[in-house]
């Protein structure tokens, strides 16, 4: 067991770090507009609902 903390523990939080440095470093060889955050608003196409009409209740029998 202090084989694993002293020695591979350490070294798997050294590799997660490395890992996550490079991950967030690509950013600077992508392309600009692949860089940006992605954008929260639609992009193109008009959504318009269709408009349901409500059910006819014939009252009249009771």
């Amino acid at each position: 067991m202090a084989i694993f903390r002293q020695y591979i523990a350490p070294l798997l939080v050294v590799l997660v770090f490395l890992f996550a440095l490079v991950a967030v470093s690509a950013r600077i060889f992508l392309p600009s507009d692949m860089a940006a955050p992605a954008p929260i608003e639609e992009v193109g196409g008009n959504f318009s609902p269709t408009h349901v009409k409500p059910p006819v209740v014939n009252d009249s029998a009771s």
